[in-house]
């Protein structure tokens, strides 16, 4: 093999390389596309996706980290626009949150639509995934997934800590830099706390939609902090735990990205189901 061939053979496989996770990706996404018309027609409704995974995005294969941004905002707002008043609209939600002002402008624009919204919860939907949850008129979990507190974060630092530290120092013993982020916890705490409680106040009484709201945006838990399905049932938030077989078939359709090692292993078949085929055999 003389060297011109060798390196025609080298330079395809380098753009096969490079094409063939493209495919890949179009081919996931027909099959998204796939089953998301499957699951409109037979609930009827509208289906909306907001789910956060690192995919494998780029030629190169990097994975990039999601949140709630403005982007996600404007595409969910404007699929809410492209629904008649009178279909229900169904969301699916897997996010670790992300910016306050896209989170309220999607709640708002949810809590806006005449007919019934649903938002499926597979596996978590913390901080602002679990605002845009609350402005649902049915929040369907499964049974093991969690929603997160609402507290406002500056910078690294929960607002609710920053207050506490203030008080427990004293505005003489801070700096100004301290006093300005207080002055700003304060300001964002309340802001955050009102939001919640305009989401919740049509679905509830009035004080309890009020202590809902405390809870969740005081900061008495860290902000990382799972509220589970049972924690929801005490704090008398309706939900319930019968999530769609094809809500999880759709959450399989947006992978990680791929390992040399799986953290995680094991033979995806439902055991129940396999000894009862292999006795009928």
């Amino acid at each position: 093999m003389d060297f011109s061939t060798f390196l025609s053979i080298f330079w395809l496989l380098i753009l096969a390389s490079a094409l063939l996770p493209m495919m890949k990706q179009r081919q996931i996404e027909k099959a998204r596309i796939k089953l998301i018309r499957k699951i409109e027609k037979e609930r009827g409704s509208r289906l909306i996706t907001l789910i956060h995974r690192q995919e494998l995005l780029s030629l190169l294969g990097f994975p990039l980290t999601r949140y709630i941004n403005i982007e996600d905002s404007e595409h969910i707002l404007r699929a809410i626009r492209l629904t008649p008043d009178n279909l229900p609209i169904d969301l699916v939600l897997h996010t670790p949150g992300g910016l306050v002002l896209a989170s309220e402008q999607i709640a708002r624009a949810l809590l806006k639509h005449p007919a019934k919204v649903t938002v499926f919860v597979p596996h978590y939907a913390m901080s602002g995934g679990t605002m845009i949850a609350l402005a649902a008129d049915e929040i369907v979990m499964d049974e093991n997934a969690v929603l997160g507190p609402v507290d406002p974060q500056l910078g690294n630092f929960p607002a609710a800590s920053i207050l506490e530290a203030v008080r427990e120092k004293g505005k003489k013993d801070v700096n100004d830099k301290t006093l300005i982020m207080a002055d700003i916890s304060v300001k964002a705490m309340h802001q955050v706390k009102e939001f919640v409680y305009d989401l919740l106040v049509a679905k509830m009484d009035p004080q309890k939609a009020r202590t809902l709201a405390e809870a969740f945006s005081s900061g008495q838990w860290t902000h990382d902090f799972p509220i589970t399905v049972e924690r929801l049932a005490d704090l008398d938030i309706p939900v319930t735990t019968d999530v769609p077989s094809d809500i999880y078939k759709l959450m399989n359709l947006y992978p990680q990205p791929a390992q040399r090692r799986p953290s995680v292993q094991f033979i995806p078949v439902p055991y129940g189901e396999q000894d009862r085929e292999r006795k009928e055999k």
